[in-house]
């Protein structure tokens, strides 16, 4: 008997119902940076105010959960909240834990984008009279991006592969659909390498689009374009 069935792998890797759960790894995974990126700017905004009231809050939001595992985070989200009366389903519980802490990580990706903006680009900015939400928006967000774009694209790449802990809460994405397969024919290499093979795709296309944010971003602005860029700001 074979070790590994090379037919039963091909057969696993073209499965619909597999295939179907790349859709939800997919989905999982760009609603989990939307909205974590989403709040862990608030949460940057918040640490960088200097303000105690709203500093330690967030401090401790990202201590917390930067500092547990997200797999224990989903179960409780998904185990824990119906004993308050707040019932979410598998897929809610899911978003939530991942957006939750994916947050965390990129509350502390913003902020230090935003602190290695040199403050002379804001104080030239003040020297232009401009307002100080355009300055945020048009000098000192488009720098700071510009350096949060390879950090960013690392944690979306984890954030790809740990959505396969959402498996645990019975969320059918990749790994859950796996499994069930594994249990039809105890197949276990040919299924898990038919799903190893999905996260590469994944994890690889993710990797070119990467490479060409930071190809993009990365290009240096000519001094001229610069200041005509604010002499328009400052009209």
């Amino acid at each position: 008997m074979p070790i590994f069935n090379f037919d039963a792998f091909v057969n696993y890797l073209f499965n619909s119902f597999l295939i179907g759960g790349v859709g939800v790894t997919i989905g999982l995974t760009v609603a989990a940076v939307i909205g974590g990126l989403c709040l862990g700017m608030i949460i940057a905004l918040m640490r960088m105010s200097g303000k105690p009231l709203l500093a330690f809050p967030a401090r401790f939001y990202i201590w917390f959960f930067r500092g547990t595992p997200l797999l224990i985070q989903l179960v409780v989200i998904y185990a824990g909240l119906p004993l308050f009366g707040i019932k979410l389903s598998v897929l809610q519980s899911a978003l939530l834990g991942l957006i939750l802490n994916e947050a965390s990580y990129m509350a502390e990706i913003v902020r230090t984008g935003f602190l290695a903006v040199p403050k002379g680009q804001t104080e030239a900015g003040w020297s232009l009279n401009l307002s100080r939400r355009t300055i945020f928006w048009r000098v000192t967000l488009p720098q700071a991006f510009r350096l949060m774009v390879p950090p960013l694209g690392n944690s979306i790449n984890g954030l790809l592969k740990a959505t396969s802990l959402a498996s645990v809460i019975s969320v059918e994405e990749i790994m859950r659909r796996s499994d069930l397969l594994m249990q039809e024919q105890f197949q276990v290499l040919e299924v898990y390498a038919a799903a190893t093979i999905y996260y590469l795709i994944l994890t690889s296309l993710w990797d070119i689009v990467q490479a060409r944010l930071e190809s993009h971003f990365g290009r240096s602005v000519p001094a001229a374009a610069s200041a005509k860029r604010l002499g328009f700001l400052r009209r």
